[in-house]
């Protein structure tokens, strides 16, 4: 199974276990775990416990615990076994009246904020049992943002405390004393987002503060005999500079105060990572920034020596409604390996990777991708070789598999939109069609640039390279991909002139930088250089698209919109020769169409809606007309239906509804629609896909359900259908499955290849074997 599946957007949604060598990061309501060692694999398995949005993750040190909290307010605690068998959830915790919003974790010790205003201390046992310890309020109003924990001296901890106010705070904790309220430090203009502290030994540690004011705080921490070689340092007197004193308990004392400030982000701080043996920290920032910072040995003041990332745009920040940027950042070491891991506004991952030699210097390096929010739709190229989804993150993507390592991934982003994207259907191997959330429809080809980089990293072979536009770029404030040509063409004026050059420049970059790549793209060339340029629009609806289909010879386009009346809920065809609407529409139902679909051979075409009716037409010259329209087929809305392969015991199609059953209907003589079966379900069903022939003489039938379940349905040559393979709830997707795609052809090893879309964010592709 491939699992393509976008992180959250959160400050703490991510984090790396050294002992099991693995990333948890949080995936809308689920967690997903990935192996850096093995990125190639992509996402090996996620966790599903949460009912709502998964806000923070985190492995206990040394341990096989794992601690995540969400928006359901919240905290469940899994425990590692291996990879093989997995997680167990050992703990759920109803641990706040509120959104659970930060976590920090220690030793057999882990501490949430909620925006309810309470801080909680947990302590977990070697069982994983798990008992709150204690719990504070910082004051009215305030709301914990982020939060450290250190262990000063054993079983005595110093809780680090930021959030919606600019103040600093410090809080202790021990198992006599529970927590006390110690410090608060001013300095930061907004609010603290993120905190990290380092451990400098005899008794020093090194706090770092990051707030929405853009600047990094740093603070030094003394126990006991540390104190007095702080109170002898010029420099602490040479800055006038508050020493905040206060005792942990008889035998511990402490002292916090202002070490340094750190200026170079252009927004706001996302992330503090130190490094483990070096006094280097690691900053990342809302600019799509990240820098190391080291004190300069003369001066002591704090230089940035390296900078990842990109270059802000001048005057685009959060505060001025830009929302790009990075989020939560890893800093691993394995060896003398070192990798940086960040997310971004895009759900995807960006890694670089460097080695501890002389001549050090960090690498981009390919690293997960995946969809943000619901997938709408699935389908797979009329060859099989690649997969198209569409997804309400307004993005359409291409997967394929990469023959070097015989793994998925994704290949190019078609189509990046102003709306959300809501279907897509190839027309042929090198064009496609896909609706959003607007009353039109938009046509795109495939790029040179991109078919020449799928051609060398997937092997899939172009039809015509010579007619393909040399790449894309999309115009700003623009929804039109525009096609860019290799050369500068004359213009008339000097700014037509000046565009012209751009673009070329544009197409130029693109195919150079495709042409070299030697792995999948990353991600920021997958922004900008693997468009498909747009060369039709198709007009007609009156409201927002709801579906579409092409006809198997590729020469017509069926397609449908949102409705509340008869008037708009019909059936407009569109001829792919010229591009226009073939009249009149198709009218029938009375509400929104949610499906339609064209026979195998084209000579029918069926609709469903949520009027509870299907509607049956058969081709007559280039249009159809309707022969069945069949009242409350179901008693609830009908979300999907497929065709079966033709044979010659007869024409078939298969309707599923919220109603929890699939419908198997025969077409008989004189088009007379009759039912032949059906199964009743569990739950609604929302899915349903029907793979192109027979197999053992039966007809396979996906059947995907509202709580995420898969089935594998075979039906035989009189209409009856059986379950007879239900898929692991481990593997199934969290929430409803949307759509449904059968490749088109058979492995060597006669298995098939199901790609499933779901609410959860995510795109899988499953191997589904058809041996008994």
């Amino acid at each position: 199974m491939t699992i393509f599946v976008g992180c959250n957007k959160e400050l703490q949604i991510c984090d790396y276990s050294p002992v099991h060598k693995l990333v948890a990061y949080g995936a809308r309501n689920a967690i997903a775990l990935w192996s850096p060692e093995q990125v190639h694999l992509g996402v090996l398995s996620t966790l599903k416990a949460h009912s709502s949005h998964v806000v923070a993750v985190k492995w206990l040190p040394e341990s096989s615990f794992l601690v995540s909290t969400a928006e359901d307010h919240s905290v469940k605690v899994w425990k590692y076994t291996n990879r093989e068998s997995g997680f167990d959830l050992v703990a759920s915790l109803d641990a706040h009246s509120a959104s659970v919003t930060s976590l920090a974790v220690s030793k057999n010790i882990f501490v949430t904020g909620g925006a309810d205003g309470k801080i909680k201390v947990w302590a977990v046992s070697g069982q994983g049992e798990v008992v709150c310890v204690a719990e504070t309020t910082i004051g009215p109003d305030f709301m914990p943002l982020s939060l450290a924990i250190e262990e000063i001296e054993p079983e005595k901890y110093v809780i680090f405390v930021g959030g919606s106010k600019p103040q600093f705070h410090v809080l202790s904790y021990t198992k006599t004393d529970s927590l006390q309220y110690q410090a608060n430090l001013p300095g930061h203009e907004d609010w603290i987002k993120s905190i990290a502290v380092k451990n400098q030994g005899n008794g020093e540690f090194l706090v770092a503060s990051g707030s929405q004011d853009r600047y990094i705080r740093l603070w030094k921490l003394c126990v006991n005999e540390a104190i007095s070689k702080a109170d002898n340092s010029n420099k602490l007197g040479l800055l006038m500079n508050k020493q905040h004193l206060f005792s942990i308990d008889s035998t511990t004392k402490c002292s916090v105060n202002f070490d340094a400030i750190i200026m170079g982000h252009d927004d706001w701080i996302s992330s503090l990572v130190w490094h483990p043996t070096k006094t280097v920290l690691l900053s990342s920032s809302a600019d799509t920034s990240i820098m190391l910072w080291e004190p300069d040995q003369g001066s002591g003041v704090w230089i940035s020596s390296v900078r990842l990332g990109e270059m802000s745009i001048k005057g685009a920040s959060t505060a001025t409604g830009a929302s790009g940027g990075f989020w939560s950042t890893l800093w691993i070491f394995n060896g003398n390996t070192e990798t940086i891991i960040t997310n971004g506004k895009t759900g995807s991952f960006r890694c670089w990777t460097g080695s501890s030699t002389p001549a050090f210097q960090y690498n981009q390096v390919p690293c997960l991708t995946g969809p943000m929010k619901e997938v709408t739709d699935v389908c797979w190229a009329r060859s099989g070789k690649y997969l198209l989804a569409t997804s309400l993150d307004q993005t359409t993507r291409l997967f394929a598999k990469w023959t070097k390592t015989n793994t998925w991934h994704e290949f190019s982003r078609p189509q990046i939109h102003g709306y959300d994207m809501i279907c897509v259907k190839p027309i042929t191997d090198s064009r496609f069609i896909s609706g959003g959330d607007e009353k039109i429809m938009r046509s795109f080809d495939e790029p040179k640039a991109v078919a020449s980089m799928l051609e060398k990293l997937c092997g899939i072979a172009p039809n015509d390279v010579n007619s393909m536009p040399e790449s894309a770029s999309l115009p700003v404030l623009g929804l039109s991909n525009k096609a860019e040509a290799e050369t500068e063409v004359q213009q008339d004026s000097e700014d037509e002139s000046e565009t012209a050059d751009n673009g070329a420049l544009t197409a130029n970059l693109s195919a150079k930088l495709l042409s070299e790549l030697q792995a999948p793209p990353m991600e920021d060339i997958l922004q900008r250089h693997t468009l498909w340029p747009e060369i039709e629009k198709l007009y007609g609806h009156g409201f927002e698209i709801t579906t579409l289909d092409v006809s198997p010879d590729g020469k017509l386009i069926a397609s449908a919109c949102r409705s509340n009346v008869a008037s708009h809920a019909v059936i407009r065809l569109f001829r792919t020769d010229s591009w226009l609407q073939i009249t009149p529409s198709l009218a029938g139902h009375d509400l929104t169409i949610t499906r339609l679909r064209f026979s195998p051979n084209g000579g029918y075409l069926v609709s469903v809606s949520r009027d509870r009716k299907y509607s049956l037409w058969k081709r007559h010259g280039d249009t159809y007309e309707l022969v069945e329209l069949r009242e409350k087929a179901h008693s609830r809305i009908i979300w999907d239906v497929c065709w079966l392969p033709e044979t010659e015991h007869g024409i078939f199609f298969v309707t599923g509804s919220r109603d929890r059953r699939v419908q198997v209907w025969r077409i008989g003589d004189n088009d007379k629609v009759e039912s032949a079966g059906s199964l009743k379900f569990s739950s609604p069903v929302t899915a349903l896909d029907c793979y192109k022939q027979t197999v053992d003489g039966v007809s396979l039938v996906a059947v995907g359900m509202e709580n995420g379940e898969i089935l594998i349905c075979s039906v035989d040559n009189n209409g009856q259908a059986e379950i007879v393979q239900q898929f692991d709830k481990s593997t199934v997707p969290d929430d409803k499955v949307t759509r449904l795609s059968w490749n088109p052809t058979m492995h060597q090893d006669e298995s098939l290849s199901l790609a499933v879309g779901s609410s959860d964010c995510s795109v899988r592709i499953y191997t589904v074997s058809t041996r008994r």
